[in-house]
């Protein structure tokens, strides 16, 4: 891994910015600004399908990278409105960020917003759906981060503590979706990020969720996608994240693409597909674990061929 720090070290949020507001997809609704805590950040936007479109009961919950020092949730509505016009109700979660807050405070955002989605649409009255009048059922919610993103979710999808406190009513995540995600490094010792880290200096396991698999109790499967040609982040972050799932008995898929660090991300917008498979494989996976098949996933496989520009 040659940096850590996206946010620091060459991630770019201007592309998101013109690309929401380029190619957000009909067939999908937002509520925008729904308070989740106490916090001025801790604001969320749902995006939905529109009534009458097919509505999944799964729900996928997205954290934005950039570093733990940036991010909005506004530059992510290509990426809410995508999934959300393909019947997944999508979360997209502000959190707290350095210097107002270092580790575990914006882990502990994130994990309260995933107990928001959990208590207040993760669940309801749903006879129809469970065939018994009365009864209550819980929709499966998916975790999704990249970058720094990607680093939160995963401690919330394999650190029960952070549900424990912060999300009481919440089952663990049905999946985890983690684009380029520093999972692997010390962030208390590696220069962009030991300010962010320094409570943890004494115990940098706990920022580590290569370390933090081992806890893995509940069955899990999970999605790790990360860019072949990636400078910030460099791949082995996934692969070494992936050997300690599957060590774990966890199901995963990881699948590389020929793009950089955010390349693995901008390829979910529709104009940008062609340069990486990555929203087909994502609805792939989804569909499995809406399908409740997600213990039978895709072969594991790499996709770093160079893409080619439509004609």
């Amino acid at each position: 891994m040659r940096s850590a720090s996206a946010g620091q070290t060459g991630f770019n949020p201007s592309p998101l910015a013109f690309i929401s507001g380029l190619v957000a997809e009909s067939g999908a609704s937002v509520r925008s600004s729904i308070a989740y805590g106490p916090a001025s950040r801790h604001q969320l936007d749902v995006y939905e399908p529109e009534p009458g479109r097919p509505q999944r009961q799964t729900i996928i919950v997205f954290y934005y990278g950039g570093g733990w020092v940036s991010g909005d949730r506004g530059l992510y509505a290509f990426l809410g409105s995508a999934f959300a016009s393909r019947g997944y109700t999508t979360v997209i979660a502000d959190y707290r960020l350095y210097p107002q807050v270092q580790f575990p405070a914006f882990v502990e955002d994130a994990a309260m917003a995933y107990g928001w989605v959990a208590r207040t649409i993760g669940s309801g009255a749903t006879g129809a759906r469970s065939g018994r009048a009365g009864s209550i059922t819980r929709r499966p919610i998916v975790v999704m981060g990249h970058s720094a993103g990607a680093h939160i979710g995963a401690l919330i999808a394999l650190d029960p503590r952070y549900r424990a406190q912060f999300a009481p009513e919440a089952r663990a995540p049905a999946g985890f979706i983690g684009l380029a995600g520093p999972y692997a490094f010390d962030p208390t010792a590696w220069p962009t990020t030991k300010d962010i880290f320094a409570p943890a200096v004494g115990n940098p396991d706990a920022t580590r969720p290569t370390v933090q698999a081992a806890k893995l109790k509940a069955p899990l499967s999970a999605l790790l996608l990360h860019g072949s040609d990636d400078t910030v982040v460099t791949p082995d972050a996934s692969t070494q994240f992936a050997q300690a799932l599957v060590a774990r008995g966890a199901n995963v898929q990881h699948v590389s693409y020929g793009v950089g660090h955010l390349g693995v991300m901008l390829a979910y917008a529709r104009p940008l597909r062609w340069r990486a498979g990555v929203f087909d494989r994502t609805l792939r996976f989804l569909d499995r674990i809406e399908a409740g098949d997600s213990r039978k996933p895709e072969p594991t496989r790499s996709d770093a061929q160079r893409a080619t520009p439509p004609s």
